[in-house]
């Protein structure tokens, strides 16, 4: 199969569909890879060693986006729309319940689109969503750390604390791989971290996790008036696979932060859970709204390109040499990838996306 690697176009993207490894066990196959030019520099990838490994590398992205299964990280962009073509095959995060214009784009198009982020197993794991998870999750605390600087706008609460000063407090909605993740930095920290979250069987989980070192909390609306009022660092991470996350921090609740506290919604390519929280980017991260520090960025795990798209690597490629060999047949046999499809043959065929836009089907 012919298979393009275009170079990502979202602000800051560094992260490229596939590393010079995975086109080395591709073209190893029998697969042509073609890479547009200067794809994997952001990550540590010189277009050498995509030749290295099999590749060829091609000077425009309308080349590499010619090809029968194009795989990427993010979704396409407004001016990548043009390059979509009907049979062809786009393996990305698609996250379009929060995104209609792209939705519409790719029925219009007749492209075949299998979301990253809705490859199910039956278990209901979601094994692609999970490395970037396990990054985004760790990263929130960083980047929240450093927001709460004095001089980035923050309100200069160091999150372990000192002798004699209390720690800063951070708070979790949702108890998944992101919560978790999340949960062990700020524990690394020496920071005060609670968890919200409706599974009691999960929470129960992360108390063999964490212990006594977590204050794992059951989330409903008094819980929420309670904890987040007294949150240095509020996170966001709820995600309802295919929807928008549910709005469970309305502005009411916001304006009784205190002043230069940090929220980050590890989830705001979905929608978020926040309502005052909306999309930024890596150039433009941050702004101050009912006196809160907000970081919205949808790719966060771009910010280490080198580690994020390996460890996406490691669970992407077997789907890939599966797509390559079989193409869309590749769905007959493999469930967990045919969860994957949102879009086919002019045809909104996600369950849940197909509620979230229900006029497109």
């Amino acid at each position: 199969m012919l298979i393009g690697v275009p170079k990502e176009t979202k602000d800051q993207e560094f992260r490229v569909g596939l590393s010079p490894s995975s086109v080395r066990v591709l073209t190893e196959n029998g697969h042509q890879v073609f890479v547009e030019t200067g794809a994997g520099a952001g990550a540590g990838f010189p277009d050498e060693d995509y030749i290295l490994a099999g590749g060829q590398i091609v000077p425009t992205a309308a080349k590499a986006w010619n090809q029968e299964l194009v795989v990427k990280v993010k979704e396409p962009l407004p001016p990548e729309y043009q390059f979509l073509q009907k049979g062809q095959l786009l393996f990305t995060y698609l996250h379009l319940a929060a995104d209609r214009q792209q939705t519409e784009a790719l029925i219009a198009s007749g492209v075949s689109a299998i979301a990253y982020e809705t490859v199910e197993l039956p278990d209901k794991r979601l094994p692609l969503l999970v490395p970037m998870s396990i990054i985004a999750g760790r990263l929130a605390v960083q980047i929240g750390a450093r927001f709460l600087e004095r001089q980035q706008g923050g309100r200069g609460v160091l999150l372990g604390g000192v002798p004699g000063v209390k720690p800063g407090t951070v708070v979790i909605l949702g108890g998944g791989v992101v919560g978790t993740e999340a949960a062990r930095m700020a524990i690394g920290m020496g920071a005060r971290v609670q968890i919200l979250d409706i599974n009691v069987d999960r929470l129960a989980y992360l108390e063999t996790l964490f212990g006594s070192r977590v204050e794992l909390l059951y989330s409903e609306s008094l819980q929420l008036e309670t904890v987040i009022p007294q949150a240095d660092l509020l996170i966001g991470a709820v995600l309802v696979p295919g929807r928008r996350a549910p709005i469970l921090v309305p502005r009411s609740l916001v304006q009784k932060m205190h002043p230069g506290s940090v929220i980050i919604d590890v989830a705001v390519d979905q929608g978020g859970c926040v309502e005052t929280l909306h999309t930024t980017s890596h150039s433009n991260p941050t702004y101050v709204d009912e006196g809160v520090v907000h970081y919205g960025v949808p790719n966060m795990p771009g910010a280490v390109p080198w580690t994020a798209t390996q460890a996406l690597n490691n669970s992407t490629l077997p789907y890939v040499v599966k797509l390559a060999a079989n193409g869309i047949k590749a769905l007959e046999t493999d469930r967990a990838l045919a969860k994957g499809i949102n879009v086919h043959d002019h045809q909104l065929v996600h369950p849940a996306v197909r509620e979230v836009f229900p006029d497109l089907c």
